[in-house]
């Protein structure tokens, strides 16, 4: 993978907290605070956990209303006033991008954003917003969507429309606990996963999500939908242009989406559940199987359409 050195990165909606932010309230409090979630698991309680609780806080804190949350509709942890880290001050080219992994961060959230805001408004009848900023911390950070730490992993949070990511995320559990890959392609696949998320925010889908475990169910759907469309993206990377005009991406390998389909692999529910020694047992899924990950983002990448990436409409997942 790598970056036209010509192409200009905006910073706008880049984010860094920095260590240990807090505020916001909700979701067990400080830190060891364990935070119950469907099937008695909790915050921090091993590999299972990591990928669970990520779901609990998008499902169960962010959507009381059972619909999306559009930009200003209120509610949770306004950050946009907070201090900033400085962390992507001097993210400016491509060849930053090339060079640096902050901002090559910042040239994957500049790609999605100008990928959806072309591609959404032509396929449906919703309207495309950016998300609201992409925040990466260390340690813990208060959200929209509650107290989190760490040991979430990546998420987004429909209440202030931001995705957030600790980047220790990487090596420290999807390596070393869920045996997953490494590789440039890696984190933006995460990325775009979650940016996702905030597609289907903007679509109204999260509202359509009522069952939370099992093979079949609405958050099984939703997750696999979210890789599909970060298929989509990946497809159209290298022609996806700034607002200079240049492309982005200046090539990306077979080798690069296939990182992408190692990532999606190891963090299929059944993997993560024989890694963490137990049985594998589909009524607890919530994301879906590893092979039911790769398929979608291969959906995504070879048909690159909303119509094809529709989980809801499928028995066949």
């Amino acid at each position: 993978m790598r970056f036209n050195p010509k192409a200009r990165l905006d910073t706008r909606r880049m984010g860094d907290a920095g260590r240990g932010r807090r505020g916001g309230g909700g979701l067990g409090g400080g830190s060891g605070a364990g935070i119950p979630i469907p099937g008695g698991m909790k915050a921090g309680g091993g590999i299972g956990g990591v990928i669970i609780i990520v779901l609990f806080l998008v499902l169960t804190q962010c959507m009381g209303d059972g619909g999306s949350s559009l930009p200003g509709s209120g509610g949770g942890l306004d950050s946009s006033r907070m201090a900033e880290s400085g962390r992507y001050d001097g993210c400016k080219t491509g060849t930053d991008a090339n060079d640096s992994a902050d901002c090559a961060r910042v040239a994957v959230e500049n790609s999605l954003y100008d990928y959806w805001s072309t591609t959404l408004p032509d396929q449906s009848d919703a309207s495309f917003h950016a998300e609201k900023k992409v925040e990466t911390f260390t340690g813990s950070i208060g959200t929209g969507c509650g107290q989190a730490t760490s040991d979430v992993g990546p998420f987004y949070c429909p209440t202030d429309q931001t995705i957030y990511l600790d980047t220790s995320f990487f090596r420290a559990v999807l390596q070393q606990q869920l045996g997953g890959p490494s590789g440039d392609f890696v984190e933006p696949y995460v990325i775009a996963h979650e940016y996702g998320h905030h597609i289907q925010n903007l679509l109204g889908t999260m509202g359509r999500v009522k069952t939370q475990q099992g093979p079949t169910s609405d958050s099984v759907r939703l997750e696999l939908q979210a890789d599909c469309y970060a298929g989509m993206w990946a497809r159209s990377a290298t022609t996806t242009n700034d607002a200079t005009g240049q492309a982005l991406f200046s090539s990306l390998t077979d080798a690069d989406i296939q990182q992408a389909i190692a990532a999606a692999t190891s963090v299929g529910d059944d993997r993560i559940q024989e890694r963490s020694g137990g049985r594998v047992n589909p009524e607890q899924w919530t994301h879906g199987s590893a092979a039911e990950r790769v398929r979608w983002f291969r959906t995504g990448y070879t048909q690159g359409t909303l119509d094809a990436c529709d989980t809801f409409g499928t028995d066949n997942l």
